[in-house]
C-alpha cells in the first residue's frame, strides 16, 4: 500500500474533497495541519517545489500537487496505480 502525506488546514474545502476521495478509495493517509506547528508549512512549501497552498499531497514521495490534480489522476485512471504501488 502507498504511503500517503496530506499538508491541510483546517477549514480548507479543497482539503476536505482530496480527503474524501481518498477516504472513498480505502486509503489511509497522514495528515499535516500546516497551521498546526511552527516550520510546517515551510517544510511543505521546500516539497512542494515552492507551492503554497493546501492541500499539497504526497504519493510515496512523489508530490501529486493539490486536489485539482489529485482528481485529475482520478479521472484519468492514474490513482489507482499509484495507491497500489
Amino acid at each position: 500500500m502507498a504511503m500517503i502525506e496530506i499538508y491541510t488546514s483546517r477549514f480548507c474545502g479543497y482539503c476536505m474533497r482530496a480527503k474524501s476521495l481518498l477516504q472513498d478509495k480505502g486509503v489511509g493517509f497522514k495528515e499535516m495541519d500546516v497551521n498546526s506547528e511552527p516550520g510546517l508549512r515551510q517544510k511543505m512549501t521546500e516539497r512542494a517545489n515552492g507551492s503554497t497552498s493546501v492541500p499539497q499531497i504526497f504519493i510515496n514521495d512523489e508530490h501529486i500537487g493539490g486536489c485539482d490534480e489529485l482528481y485529475a489522476l482520478e479521472r484519468s485512471g492514474q490513482l489507482d496505480p499509484k495507491l497500489a504501488a
